[in-house]
Protein backbone atom coordinates (compact mmCIF):
# COMPACT_ATOMS: atom_id res chain seq x y z
CA UNK A 1 0.00 0.00 0.00
CA UNK A 2 1.62 3.40 -1.05
CA UNK A 3 1.91 6.20 1.71
CA UNK A 4 0.57 9.68 1.08
CA UNK A 5 3.31 12.03 1.89
CA UNK A 6 2.55 14.48 4.25
CA UNK A 7 0.96 17.90 3.56
CA UNK A 8 3.34 20.71 3.60
CA UNK A 9 2.98 23.28 6.44
CA UNK A 10 2.75 26.67 7.10
CA UNK A 11 6.02 26.19 8.85
CA UNK A 12 7.88 24.20 5.71
CA UNK A 13 7.13 27.24 3.80
CA UNK A 14 8.41 29.57 6.34
CA UNK A 15 11.34 27.23 6.14
CA UNK A 16 12.13 27.30 2.20
CA UNK A 17 11.41 30.95 1.96
CA UNK A 18 13.42 31.80 4.92
CA UNK A 19 11.11 33.88 6.52
CA UNK A 20 9.32 33.75 9.41
CA UNK A 21 6.30 31.80 10.11
CA UNK A 22 4.14 34.96 10.96
CA UNK A 23 4.95 36.60 7.39
CA UNK A 24 3.89 33.29 5.56
CA UNK A 25 0.71 33.77 7.46
CA UNK A 26 0.18 37.00 6.43
CA UNK A 27 0.65 36.33 3.24
CA UNK A 28 -1.06 33.72 2.67
CA UNK A 29 -4.58 35.38 4.15
CA UNK A 30 -4.01 38.39 2.41
CA UNK A 31 -2.93 40.67 5.22
CA UNK A 32 -0.56 44.03 4.84
CA UNK A 33 2.86 45.00 6.13
CA UNK A 34 4.86 42.23 4.11
CA UNK A 35 7.52 43.89 1.76
CA UNK A 36 7.33 42.72 -2.21
CA UNK A 37 10.64 40.80 -2.30
CA UNK A 38 9.60 38.82 0.63
CA UNK A 39 5.75 38.02 -0.53
CA UNK A 40 7.55 37.22 -4.00
CA UNK A 41 9.87 34.73 -2.16
CA UNK A 42 6.87 33.19 0.08
CA UNK A 43 4.71 32.89 -2.90
CA UNK A 44 7.69 30.97 -4.71
CA UNK A 45 7.62 28.90 -1.71
CA UNK A 46 4.25 27.63 -1.55
CA UNK A 47 3.99 26.72 -5.30
CA UNK A 48 7.24 24.75 -5.25
CA UNK A 49 5.94 22.93 -2.05
CA UNK A 50 2.06 22.72 -3.38
CA UNK A 51 1.16 24.31 -0.58
CA UNK A 52 -2.60 24.65 0.43
CA UNK A 53 -3.87 26.88 2.96
CA UNK A 54 -6.14 24.99 5.98
CA UNK A 55 -9.63 26.35 5.03
CA UNK A 56 -10.79 26.22 8.70
CA UNK A 57 -7.48 27.64 10.27
CA UNK A 58 -7.79 30.37 7.72
CA UNK A 59 -11.05 31.56 8.40
CA UNK A 60 -10.22 32.06 12.00
CA UNK A 61 -8.21 34.49 10.75
CA UNK A 62 -9.27 36.45 8.12
CA UNK A 63 -13.01 35.88 9.28
CA UNK A 64 -13.97 34.93 5.40
CA UNK A 65 -15.25 31.05 4.48
CA UNK A 66 -14.56 32.43 0.88
CA UNK A 67 -17.98 30.64 0.23
CA UNK A 68 -21.30 32.21 -0.70
CA UNK A 69 -24.96 30.55 -1.12
CA UNK A 70 -26.67 30.67 -4.00
CA UNK A 71 -30.26 30.34 -2.56
CA UNK A 72 -32.97 29.50 -5.27
CA UNK A 73 -36.47 29.15 -4.19
CA UNK A 74 -37.36 26.49 -6.75
CA UNK A 75 -37.30 22.78 -7.08
CA UNK A 76 -34.51 20.69 -8.34
CA UNK A 77 -36.63 19.53 -10.98
CA UNK A 78 -37.53 23.38 -11.98
CA UNK A 79 -33.96 24.40 -11.67
CA UNK A 80 -32.24 21.73 -13.62
CA UNK A 81 -35.29 21.98 -17.09
CA UNK A 82 -35.07 26.02 -16.83
CA UNK A 83 -31.87 27.60 -19.11
CA UNK A 84 -32.58 30.40 -16.77
CA UNK A 85 -31.36 29.07 -13.86
CA UNK A 86 -28.34 27.50 -15.62
CA UNK A 87 -27.20 31.02 -17.67
CA UNK A 88 -27.68 33.07 -14.35
CA UNK A 89 -25.91 30.53 -12.09
CA UNK A 90 -23.19 30.55 -15.31
CA UNK A 91 -22.51 34.30 -14.39
CA UNK A 92 -22.72 34.15 -10.81
CA UNK A 93 -19.92 30.90 -10.83
CA UNK A 94 -17.88 33.11 -13.50
CA UNK A 95 -17.58 35.85 -11.08
CA UNK A 96 -17.14 33.86 -7.57
CA UNK A 97 -14.09 31.98 -9.40
CA UNK A 98 -12.48 35.48 -10.60
CA UNK A 99 -12.40 35.67 -6.64
CA UNK A 100 -11.36 32.42 -5.77
CA UNK A 101 -14.76 32.02 -4.07
CA UNK A 102 -17.30 28.89 -3.89
CA UNK A 103 -20.52 28.59 -4.34
CA UNK A 104 -22.53 26.62 -2.44
CA UNK A 105 -26.06 25.81 -4.30
CA UNK A 106 -28.99 25.36 -1.96
CA UNK A 107 -32.44 24.72 -2.93
CA UNK A 108 -36.01 24.75 -1.39
CA UNK A 109 -38.63 22.20 -2.80
CA UNK A 110 -40.92 22.70 0.50
CA UNK A 111 -41.24 24.72 4.21
CA UNK A 112 -38.97 21.98 5.91
CA UNK A 113 -36.16 23.05 3.08
CA UNK A 114 -36.85 26.50 4.21
CA UNK A 115 -35.96 26.03 7.65
CA UNK A 116 -32.58 23.96 6.43
CA UNK A 117 -31.37 26.91 4.85
CA UNK A 118 -32.16 29.11 7.36
CA UNK A 119 -30.04 26.73 9.99
CA UNK A 120 -27.42 26.80 7.58
CA UNK A 121 -26.77 30.63 6.79
CA UNK A 122 -26.95 30.81 10.75
CA UNK A 123 -24.56 28.61 11.22
CA UNK A 124 -22.08 31.18 9.26
CA UNK A 125 -20.55 28.65 7.06
CA UNK A 126 -20.71 31.58 3.98
CA UNK A 127 -19.55 34.97 3.82
CA UNK A 128 -22.93 35.91 2.27
CA UNK A 129 -25.84 34.73 0.19
CA UNK A 130 -27.79 35.02 -3.41
CA UNK A 131 -31.38 34.49 -3.26
CA UNK A 132 -33.77 34.56 -6.09
CA UNK A 133 -36.85 33.74 -8.07
CA UNK A 134 -38.56 34.17 -4.67
CA UNK A 135 -42.38 34.18 -4.45
CA UNK A 136 -44.13 36.44 -2.43
CA UNK A 137 -45.06 34.03 0.52
CA UNK A 138 -41.58 32.96 0.72
CA UNK A 139 -40.30 33.09 4.09
CA UNK A 140 -36.75 33.45 2.50
CA UNK A 141 -36.07 36.83 3.58
CA UNK A 142 -36.92 36.74 6.94
CA UNK A 143 -34.53 33.30 7.31
CA UNK A 144 -31.75 35.87 5.54
CA UNK A 145 -32.08 38.58 7.49
CA UNK A 146 -31.60 36.55 11.07
CA UNK A 147 -28.54 34.94 9.54
CA UNK A 148 -27.81 39.02 9.39
CA UNK A 149 -25.15 38.52 6.57
CA UNK A 150 -24.79 39.80 3.00
CA UNK A 151 -27.32 39.41 0.76
CA UNK A 152 -28.33 40.42 -2.57
CA UNK A 153 -31.56 39.38 -4.30
CA UNK A 154 -32.15 38.59 -7.80
CA UNK A 155 -35.18 40.41 -8.93
CA UNK A 156 -37.24 43.38 -7.42
CA UNK A 157 -38.31 42.48 -3.80
CA UNK A 158 -41.87 42.19 -3.47
CA UNK A 159 -42.42 42.42 0.35
CA UNK A 160 -41.84 45.25 2.65
CA UNK A 161 -41.12 43.91 5.76
CA UNK A 162 -37.30 44.50 6.33
CA UNK A 163 -36.32 44.74 2.83
CA UNK A 164 -36.06 48.60 2.57
CA UNK A 165 -32.02 48.67 1.69
CA UNK A 166 -32.49 45.27 0.63
CA UNK A 167 -29.72 45.06 -2.45
CA UNK A 168 -30.99 43.42 -6.07
CA UNK A 169 -30.07 42.84 -9.47
CA UNK A 170 -33.06 42.87 -11.82
CA UNK A 171 -34.28 43.53 -15.45
CA UNK A 172 -36.57 46.56 -16.76
CA UNK A 173 -39.17 43.87 -16.69
CA UNK A 174 -42.28 46.12 -17.10
CA UNK A 175 -40.54 48.69 -20.19
CA UNK A 176 -39.85 45.12 -22.12
CA UNK A 177 -43.07 44.45 -21.97
CA UNK A 178 -44.33 47.42 -23.06
CA UNK A 179 -42.19 47.71 -26.27
CA UNK A 180 -43.46 43.74 -27.25
CA UNK A 181 -46.81 44.84 -26.87
CA UNK A 182 -46.03 48.03 -28.91
CA UNK A 183 -43.99 46.20 -31.55
CA UNK A 184 -47.12 43.91 -32.22
CA UNK A 185 -49.32 46.71 -32.22
CA UNK A 186 -47.14 48.11 -34.92
CA UNK A 187 -47.55 45.11 -36.98
CA UNK A 188 -51.20 45.46 -36.91
CA UNK A 189 -52.35 43.07 -34.27
CA UNK A 190 -55.33 44.53 -32.60
CA UNK A 191 -56.54 41.19 -30.41
CA UNK A 192 -53.70 40.82 -28.67
CA UNK A 193 -53.13 37.96 -25.66
CA UNK A 194 -50.84 37.71 -22.63
CA UNK A 195 -49.83 34.36 -20.95
CA UNK A 196 -48.72 35.76 -17.70
CA UNK A 197 -46.40 34.25 -15.27
CA UNK A 198 -46.61 32.74 -11.77
CA UNK A 199 -48.29 36.24 -10.34
CA UNK A 200 -46.69 35.85 -6.96
CA UNK A 201 -43.29 36.69 -8.39
CA UNK A 202 -42.80 40.08 -9.29
CA UNK A 203 -40.99 39.99 -12.65
CA UNK A 204 -44.35 38.10 -14.10
CA UNK A 205 -46.12 41.32 -12.25
CA UNK A 206 -43.92 43.80 -13.86
CA UNK A 207 -44.38 42.19 -17.43
CA UNK A 208 -48.44 41.77 -16.70
CA UNK A 209 -48.30 45.95 -15.81
CA UNK A 210 -46.49 46.21 -18.93
CA UNK A 211 -48.69 44.63 -21.27
CA UNK A 212 -51.56 46.80 -19.91
CA UNK A 213 -49.79 49.81 -20.09
CA UNK A 214 -50.39 49.41 -23.64
CA UNK A 215 -53.72 47.25 -23.94
CA UNK A 216 -55.17 49.63 -21.64
CA UNK A 217 -58.81 48.71 -22.06
CA UNK A 218 -57.63 45.25 -22.90
CA UNK A 219 -60.44 42.24 -23.25
CA UNK A 220 -59.86 40.73 -19.31
CA UNK A 221 -60.29 37.16 -21.43
CA UNK A 222 -57.28 37.95 -23.34
CA UNK A 223 -55.02 37.47 -20.30
CA UNK A 224 -54.62 33.76 -18.94
CA UNK A 225 -52.24 32.81 -16.10
CA UNK A 226 -49.05 30.61 -16.93
CA UNK A 227 -46.70 29.71 -14.51
CA UNK A 228 -43.06 30.04 -16.82
CA UNK A 229 -43.24 26.51 -18.13
CA UNK A 230 -43.98 24.93 -21.40
CA UNK A 231 -46.60 22.87 -19.99
CA UNK A 232 -48.35 26.22 -18.69
CA UNK A 233 -47.87 27.82 -21.87
CA UNK A 234 -49.83 25.19 -23.73
CA UNK A 235 -52.39 25.11 -20.90
CA UNK A 236 -52.97 28.94 -21.25
CA UNK A 237 -52.99 28.89 -24.70
CA UNK A 238 -55.45 26.66 -25.06
CA UNK A 239 -57.34 28.66 -22.95
CA UNK A 240 -57.06 31.47 -24.31
CA UNK A 241 -58.32 30.13 -28.09
CA UNK A 242 -61.29 29.06 -26.29
CA UNK A 243 -62.06 32.32 -25.05
CA UNK A 244 -60.98 34.55 -28.06
CA UNK A 245 -60.55 32.12 -31.15
CA UNK A 246 -59.70 35.51 -33.27
CA UNK A 247 -57.07 36.89 -31.25
CA UNK A 248 -54.11 37.98 -33.49
CA UNK A 249 -51.08 38.07 -31.22
CA UNK A 250 -49.75 36.70 -28.15
CA UNK A 251 -47.14 38.22 -25.91
CA UNK A 252 -45.66 35.06 -23.25
CA UNK A 253 -44.13 35.98 -20.38
CA UNK A 254 -41.01 34.25 -20.98
CA UNK A 255 -39.40 31.36 -24.03
CA UNK A 256 -40.72 28.45 -22.24
CA UNK A 257 -44.23 29.62 -21.96
CA UNK A 258 -43.91 30.87 -25.73
CA UNK A 259 -42.61 27.60 -26.68
CA UNK A 260 -45.22 25.85 -25.39
CA UNK A 261 -48.10 27.89 -26.92
CA UNK A 262 -46.44 27.75 -30.78
CA UNK A 263 -47.08 23.89 -30.15
CA UNK A 264 -50.59 24.37 -29.32
CA UNK A 265 -51.01 26.75 -32.28
CA UNK A 266 -49.54 24.64 -34.56
CA UNK A 267 -51.22 21.71 -33.67
CA UNK A 268 -54.53 23.71 -33.58
CA UNK A 269 -53.81 25.02 -37.44
CA UNK A 270 -52.49 28.33 -37.03
CA UNK A 271 -49.59 29.97 -38.58
CA UNK A 272 -47.44 31.97 -36.74
CA UNK A 273 -46.76 34.68 -37.38
CA UNK A 274 -49.46 34.69 -40.73
CA UNK A 275 -52.59 34.24 -38.46
CA UNK A 276 -51.26 34.82 -35.11
CA UNK A 277 -47.74 36.76 -33.56
CA UNK A 278 -45.36 35.43 -31.16
CA UNK A 279 -43.27 37.15 -28.54
CA UNK A 280 -41.47 35.81 -25.48
CA UNK A 281 -39.50 37.19 -22.80
CA UNK A 282 -35.47 36.38 -21.87
CA UNK A 283 -33.91 35.54 -25.34
CA UNK A 284 -32.63 31.99 -24.10
CA UNK A 285 -31.13 31.16 -27.20
CA UNK A 286 -31.57 27.15 -26.51
CA UNK A 287 -35.27 27.89 -26.95
CA UNK A 288 -35.71 30.85 -28.74
CA UNK A 289 -33.63 30.49 -31.51
CA UNK A 290 -35.36 26.35 -31.77
CA UNK A 291 -38.51 26.91 -31.99
CA UNK A 292 -40.69 26.30 -34.61
CA UNK A 293 -40.73 29.54 -36.68
CA UNK A 294 -37.51 30.83 -34.34
CA UNK A 295 -39.16 33.04 -31.95
CA UNK A 296 -39.22 36.85 -31.29
CA UNK A 297 -38.68 37.93 -27.62
CA UNK A 298 -37.45 40.19 -25.37
CA UNK A 299 -33.97 39.71 -24.30
CA UNK A 300 -32.54 40.86 -20.70
CA UNK A 301 -28.94 39.45 -19.87
CA UNK A 302 -29.33 36.51 -17.35
CA UNK A 303 -25.83 35.85 -16.89
CA UNK A 304 -24.76 38.77 -16.85
CA UNK A 305 -27.35 39.74 -14.17
CA UNK A 306 -25.53 36.96 -12.01
CA UNK A 307 -22.23 38.35 -12.38
CA UNK A 308 -24.08 41.72 -10.98
CA UNK A 309 -25.58 40.28 -8.49
CA UNK A 310 -22.37 38.55 -7.18
CA UNK A 311 -20.37 41.53 -7.69
CA UNK A 312 -22.36 43.74 -5.53
CA UNK A 313 -22.54 40.56 -2.56
CA UNK A 314 -18.60 40.28 -2.74
CA UNK A 315 -18.02 44.26 -2.19
CA UNK A 316 -20.72 43.96 0.21
CA UNK A 317 -18.97 41.44 1.85
CA UNK A 318 -15.75 43.11 1.76
CA UNK A 319 -16.78 46.08 3.19
CA UNK A 320 -18.14 43.97 5.98
CA UNK A 321 -15.05 43.07 6.38
CA UNK A 322 -13.67 46.88 7.08
CA UNK A 323 -16.26 47.29 9.80
CA UNK A 324 -19.95 48.28 8.76
CA UNK A 325 -21.30 51.41 10.37
CA UNK A 326 -23.17 50.72 13.63
CA UNK A 327 -26.64 52.17 12.20
CA UNK A 328 -26.65 50.19 9.43
CA UNK A 329 -29.27 47.34 8.99
CA UNK A 330 -28.57 43.77 9.98
CA UNK A 331 -27.21 41.55 6.91
CA UNK A 332 -26.70 44.85 4.37
CA UNK A 333 -23.17 46.54 6.00
CA UNK A 334 -22.59 48.30 2.61
CA UNK A 335 -25.49 50.77 1.32
CA UNK A 336 -24.57 49.24 -2.39
CA UNK A 337 -27.47 50.39 -5.03
CA UNK A 338 -29.87 48.16 -6.52
CA UNK A 339 -29.08 47.89 -10.52
CA UNK A 340 -31.89 47.86 -13.37
CA UNK A 341 -30.68 46.09 -16.73
CA UNK A 342 -32.06 47.65 -19.66
CA UNK A 343 -33.85 44.99 -22.00
CA UNK A 344 -34.06 44.59 -26.06
CA UNK A 345 -36.48 43.38 -28.41
CA UNK A 346 -34.74 40.52 -30.46
CA UNK A 347 -36.96 40.48 -33.95
CA UNK A 348 -36.88 37.19 -35.46
CA UNK A 349 -39.79 34.63 -37.23
CA UNK A 350 -42.42 34.31 -34.88
CA UNK A 351 -43.27 38.28 -34.77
Amino acid sequence: MTETAPRPTLEAVAARAGVSRATVSRVVNGGDGVREPLVERVRRAVEELGYVPNQAARSLVTKRHDAVAVVIAEPETRVFADPFFALQLRGISKELTLHDSQLVLLLTEGRADHARVGRYLAGGHVDGALVFSLHLDDPLPELVQRARMPTVFGGRPGWSDGTRNAVYVDSDNRGGAREAVRHLMGLGRRRVAHITGPLDQTSAVDRLDGFRDVMVDVDPRLIAEGDFTPGGGERAMRVLLERCPDLDAVFAANDLTASGALRVLRAQGRRVPDDVAVIGFDDMLPVAEQTDPSLTTVRQDIEEMGRLMARLLLRAVDRRGAGPDEDEAPGVGDRLSSVVLPTTLVRRDSA
